[in-house]
C-alpha cells in the first residue's frame, strides 16, 4: 500500500530571503497519526499550506490520497480534510445545518448525507446538542464539531492543526479522546501541535521540524530512547536569566544537550542528582538563582528540546 502522504526535497522561500522550507521530506502512512512538531517559524503551518494545495513549493514534490498537489490540486481537496487553527464552523447555525452544509459542498445529497450526519454527531458527541445554534455552544463541542466538519466526504487523509490550543484540560482530553478514536483503519492524520504530551500519546509517529527541515523522526519511545542519562530542568525568575545562565551551564563539565525555552534551561547528565549541586552554585555565583529544580528520565520533552532548542542554546553561548 503506498503512503498516504508523500513530500519530497521540498523548497519553500518567502520574500527577503526567508526559507520556510529547506529540502523537508516526510510521509505519513495510511491508518498512521504523524505528529509534526516545532517551534513558531520553523516551517510546519508552510507544509500544512503546501499538502492542502493552498500554496506551492518552490521546488520539491507532494502527493495527497495518491495525487500530485501541483498537477491535481482538485483532486487532493477531494480526498483530505482540514481542521484549521481557525474554526470553519458558522456560529448562528446548529450543529446538524453547519454538518448537512458542508456535505453538500463536497456534493453529497439526500439520505446519504443525512445519515452520514447522524453518525458524526453521534462519533464526536454532540447529538444532543445537534439543533442549538453553535455560538451558544462550549469550545470543547465547537473543536469536536470542527473535526466532524473535516470528515463529513471521508476523507483519506485528515489534517488537523493545534487542535486543542485554547482548551481546558477536561476538553482537551475529550478531544484526544476523540482523535484516538478516529486513528486507525485507513485514515492518515497529519497532526501539528505545540503540546508534547499531545504528540506522545496521540502520534504513531513524531517528526521534529527546525530549520525548514526535519531533523529527527521515529516513534515517542524510539526518540525517547536515544537520550542517554537524565534531563536536569531549571527554572530562572525571567528568560533574559534563563538566556544567561546558558553560558554559565554550557562550560560545566558533565552536561551537555543543553537548551532553552523561555524561563526554562534544560541539560543532560549521566548522574542528575549528583550534577545539581554544582549547577546550583555556579549559577548562584553568576547571580543567576534557580526558582525549581526538577531530575527526570527522558521525556518528548526532552527530544524536542535536544533537537529543536539546541540551536537556540548553541546561538546564545556563541
Amino acid at each position: 500500500m503506498s503512503a498516504a502522504v508523500t513530500a519530497h526535497e521540498l523548497v519553500k522561500t518567502y520574500p527577503k530571503g526567508v526559507t520556510a522550507l529547506d529540502r523537508l521530506s516526510l510521509t505519513v502512512e495510511p491508518g498512521e497519526v504523524l505528529g509534526l512538531l516545532g517551534p513558531n517559524g520553523a516551517g510546519k503551518s508552510t507544509t500544512v499550506k503546501i499538502l492542502t494545495t493552498l500554496a506551492r513549493p518552490d521546488s520539491g514534490t507532494a502527493s495527497v490520497g495518491g495525487h500530485d498537489v501541483l498537477r491535481h490540486p482538485e483532486r487532493v481537496r477531494r480526498v483530505i480534510g482540514v481542521v484549521s487553527q481557525r474554526s470553519g464552523l458558522d456560529p448562528a447555525a446548529s450543529g446538524r445545518e453547519n454538518l448537512m452544509l458542508q456535505g453538500h459542498l463536497f456534493g453529497m445529497r439526500g439520505a446519504t448525507l443525512r445519515r452520514r450526519v447522524d453518525e458524526l454527531l453521534e462519533t464526536v458527541g454532540v447529538a444532543d446538542a445537534q439543533h442549538r445554534a453553535v455560538r451558544g455552544w462550549s469550545g470543547g463541542m465547537q473543536r469536536r464539531l470542527d473535526i466532524a466538519l473535516g470528515l463529513v466526504h471521508r476523507p483519506a487523509v485528515l489534517f488537523l492543526d493545534e487542535p486543542t490550543t485554547g482548551l481546558d484540560p477536561e476538553g482537551r482530553a475529550r478531544l484526544w479522546t476523540e482523535i484516538a478514536r478516529l486513528a486507525g483503519a485507513d485514515l492518515a492524520i497529519l497532526l501539528t501541535t505545540h503540546y508534547l504530551d499531545e504528540a506522545d500519546r496521540l502520534a504513531d509517529r513524531v517528526a521534529i521540524v527546525a530549520g525548514g527541515r526535519i531533523v529527527t523522526q521515529g516513534t515517542p519511545a524510539q526518540l525517547k530512547a536515544e537520550l542517554r542519562g537524565d534531563a536536569v530542568h531549571l527554572e530562572l525568575r525571567e528568560t533574559h536569566e534563563a538566556l544567561d545562565a546558558v553560558r554559565v551551564v554550557t562550560a560545566l563539565p558533565g552536561l551537555r544537550d543543553v537548551s532553552v525555552d523561555q524561563r526554562r534551561l534544560s541539560a543532560r547528565a549521566d548522574d542528575g542528582a549528583a550534577a545539581v549541586p554544582g549547577v546550583l552554585a555556579a549559577l548562584e555565583t553568576a547571580g543567576l538563582p534557580v526558582t525549581s529544580v526538577t531530575v527526570a528520565r527522558p521525556s518528548l520533552d526532552d527530544v524536542y528540546l535536544k533537537h529543536a532548542g539546541q540551536r537556540i542554546a548553541a546561538e546564545v553561548a556563541a
